[in-house]
């Protein structure tokens, strides 16, 4: 897989001072759980979903996630876990006929509503269960939350393969101040037992808040929302230092509207809005977002790619991190970097620019949305 490859060798030339490299599904999980991007929801119940992943519809895509929680209804859900197995051997096929490469897959997880249907899938896929990237655990507890783990231990063992679990946080345990602290500090603990099993960490803020009766309007990001916000602080505070090395996802936009393909598209109110939004992810230290609509899957995904400026100062920090330790300019002359406290900052960045690449100087994510 390679980010923006639809895009011609010359808009590469004229975008890219580093251009994205290739990466697959067994990458190593340090660079992996920094490359989902922009994830696409699926409902279980679409009945095109193996379709559209091999006739390459949806552009840009490079990971999704076929939910059959909310976004398919109590009665049809033995429905949508027999429309995602018959989706999922419909792609098995595909590679098998070489109507579509492996390459050309994105990472499939797959959200489940309990423990009994991750061992419906695997039962009814047996090795073909290597198509998947993993699992998504929504409303996630500490309490019961070793028992996923287990279960994808086993399932790895069984066909050996690489699935992971990005569990979702998303519950009142969580969002109400009470017990958060010590709620949270219990599921680290979970987590870092089982920190080679976790991919990426989801932040459900839907369901937060729906749990005050709220939702943000298409002018305001989630972080004005104060009860959101200062749950979001908790998260990042436990799950976000750097020596811990979790990627953490930003919440989804609600928004969208039809990609115009011109240079204003990214004007527009719902896709602004998802910019905007899509900027305090990254101020804040989250990776990539969870979306509900292909039109959001580029904006995001430009807002990942690293800019000129970002990559030369990264680059000149780590280049100095043995022998100037201490306080080296910018090439910009704006601003100074400080080796030992921007270091972990510049590693990230450098991780960042193998997947995303690294615009050319003066370029941005604008010019990235202008191309058709």
């Amino acid at each position: 897989m390679k980010y923006f490859n639809y895009l011609s060798e010359q808009e590469i030339k004229d975008l890219f001072y580093k251009e994205p490299q290739n990466f697959t599904k067994n990458e190593d999980k340090d660079i992996l759980s920094y490359a989902l991007g922009a994830t696409l929801y699926m409902p279980g119940i679409r009945d095109r979903i193996g379709t559209d992943i091999i006739e390459k519809k949806i552009k840009g895509i490079m990971s999704v996630i076929i939910c059959l929680e909310d976004s398919v209804g109590d009665s049809t859900v033995e429905n949508g876990l027999k429309n995602v197995i018959i989706q999922l051997k419909k792609i098995d096929d595909a590679l098998k006929e070489g109507n579509i490469l492996e390459e050309e897959v994105p990472l499939i997880f797959i959200r489940i509503r309990n423990l009994e249907q991750i061992k419906s899938i695997s039962m009814a896929l047996g090795e073909k269960i290597n198509l998947l990237a993993g699992f998504v655990i929504p409303k996630f507890s500490y309490i019961n939350g070793e028992d996923y783990f287990k279960e994808i231990e086993n399932l790895n063992s069984k066909w050996n393969t690489s699935l992971y679990v990005m569990p979702v946080l998303e519950t009142k345990d969580i969002l109400y101040l009470d017990n958060r602290l010590e709620y949270l500090k219990n599921l680290k603990e979970l987590f870092d037992k089982y920190k080679h099993l976790i991919l990426n960490i989801r932040i459900g803020a839907t369901d937060f808040s729906s749990l005050f009766g709220i939702r943000r309007n298409i002018n305001n990001a989630i972080y004005d929302i104060s009860v959101i916000r200062d749950c979001l602080s908790s998260i990042i505070n436990i799950f976000g230092r750097y020596e811990d090395n979790y990627a953490i996802s930003g919440p989804v936009w609600e928004y969208f509207t039809k990609n115009t393909g011109d240079e204003n598209y990214y004007l527009q109110e719902p896709i602004a809005g998802l910019i905007k939004e899509g900027k305090l992810d990254k101020e804040n230290g989250l990776f990539g977002k969870t979306v509900i609509h292909p039109s959001q899957i580029i904006p995001i995904q430009s807002l990942q790619v690293v800019t000129y400026e970002e990559y030369m100062d990264a680059y000149a920090i780590i280049y100095n991190e043995n022998e100037n330790n201490g306080v080296v300019s910018s090439i910009y002359k704006n601003k100074m970097n400080e080796v030992k406290p921007h270091l972990n900052w510049a590693k990230k960045i450098i991780k960042k620019s193998y997947i995303y690449g690294v615009y050319n100087e003066n370029k941005c994510y604008k010019d990235l949305l202008a191309r058709k």
